[in-house]
């Protein structure tokens, strides 16, 4: 699968750098590859991509499509081909030791490119999938091993943040993006801290994602103080959804990304060893800001990949399908919309890549730039998607074709990992430079 497409002269594919001027066609043209203007990938970042790419073809987007059309309740069943994706994403072996044997210069490659690639094959299957890993993975980012040395990571994995009345809120725990007059709504969920052990009481939502299916859960939750409740201060725990007093909802029905699955966790004095606490209550904040950073740059690849997928089935349709005598990409609107199309999922995947480098190799990572990755991507994933369907006219608005899907599913991706209006508000603070304003 080539990154570039080559340029042939005189029937020679030439591909090894730039050509001499005097050798160039007479009518110029460079088909680009799949991974659109993208220089080759390093050696072993190209053999994964080739993989990858691959799985979200033969078996992401079939199985995504079928899961589809069930019930919620059929979905996590365990007859659904759900676990057949499970089983699958398994067997290509990306687990923590092979995330941890690339360099620091392969590692934003790895981690873009795996989940662009799976987001080109099924967004809701590839939030499962990321998300799943989310225990192991913050824990190691906390430097703290228990995890690692406790649970075995083949468990599903959930991420647990979001309450019926903290939404927007969970993620903004220095109310930077809250309104001046406003007060924090009380919490849903709380731990207590104390001789040894953590008591959990209370619930989170229905979005929480692979809810339904997780068997351990990386918690953000209210620590209990006795000064009442402060939102910059909470507790990160992870906790083994098969604890005594743990319970869930029925998975959440809804519009996009039903493969994925949702829904409550509750927790009734739910006790847990001290060890089980990842994140203390005077590193709050902080541990906020760590997962935020990773999911929104998450989000970034994923819908750079969903975006392309929407591009891809136009670009196939509009060579095909006919109207006026002739295909309609001969048609002068089209190849403008295309344009556009095209330009947008490079604009996506260039972002996510950069931020993604930079955020792994810079010592801390920018939290506004995962977030300008987060709001691109989906944005444009949902304005490509909705042209794409256009593109298809009538024939996009049925389930004959998968285009409809992936317009429901990127409209998802511009509420979830907080919402993007909420999203640029706290972005937008953080550009701010404290030095340059007055004390306020």
């Amino acid at each position: 699968m080539n990154q570039l497409g080559p340029v042939t002269i005189d029937a020679a594919p030439v591909t090894d750098g730039p050509l001499p001027f005097a050798l160039w066609p007479a009518q110029p043209r460079v088909a680009l590859g799949d991974l659109g203007a993208e220089p080759p990938l390093p050696g072993i970042v190209g053999d994964l991509q080739q993989s990858l790419h691959g799985f979200a073809q033969k078996v992401m987007r079939p199985i995504g499509i079928e899961l589809d059309r069930l019930t919620a309740e059929q979905v996590v069943d365990r007859g659904s081909r759900l676990w057949e994706f499970r089983r699958g994403f398994a067997e290509l072996g990306i687990d923590m030791a092979t995330l941890a044997s690339f360099d620091q210069t392969e590692l934003p490659y790895v981690f873009s490119v795996l989940f662009e690639e799976l987001g080109w094959g099924d967004s809701g299957l590839a939030i499962s999938a990321g998300v799943a890993m989310f225990p192991h993975y913050m824990a190691a980012k906390f430097g703290n091993d228990f995890v690692a040395r406790t649970y075995p990571e083949s468990l599903v994995g959930c991420w647990g943040i979001t309450e019926p009345d903290r939404g927007s809120d969970s993620i903004d725990p220095t109310r930077s993006a809250a309104h001046g007059l406003g007060k924090p709504n009380k919490p849903n969920c709380v731990a207590r801290i104390g001789d040894g052990k953590i008591v959990i009481n209370g619930q989170k939502s229905a979005w929480v994602s692979n809810g339904p299916i997780a068997e351990l859960c990386i918690l953000y939750c209210a620590a209990e103080t006795g000064s009442g409740f402060d939102p910059a201060r909470g507790a990160v725990v992870v906790v083994p959804l098969n604890a005594p007093g743990v319970s869930k909802g029925k998975p959440l029905e809804k519009l996009g990304q039903r493969p994925l699955p949702q829904g409550e966790i509750f927790f009734n004095d739910v006790t847990l060893d001290i060890d089980h606490l990842l994140v203390a209550p005077e590193d709050y904040v902080k541990g906020v800001y760590a997962i935020h950073s990773e999911a929104n740059a998450l989000m970034g690849s994923v819908f750079a990949g969903c975006g392309r997928a929407a591009y891809e089935l136009a670009l196939d349709y509009a060579h095909e399908r006919k109207q006026g005598g002739v295909p309609i990409i001969r048609h002068q609107d089209v190849q403008r919309r295309l344009f556009h199309m095209a330009r947008r999922v490079e604009i996506s995947r260039a972002l996510a890549r950069r931020v993604t480098a930079f955020n792994m190799n810079n010592p801390l990572p920018a939290l506004q730039a995962a977030m300008f990755s987060k709001t691109t991507s989906t944005q444009h994933a949902f304005e490509v998607a909705s042209d794409a369907l256009q593109m298809f006219g009538g024939n996009g608005l049925t389930l004959e074709y998968p285009v409809e899907k992936i317009l429901r599913d990127a409209r998802a991706s511009l509420i979830e990992d907080g919402c993007n209006e909420i999203i640029a508000i706290k972005g937008g603070g953080m550009l701010a430079d404290p030095d340059r304003l007055p004390a306020l």
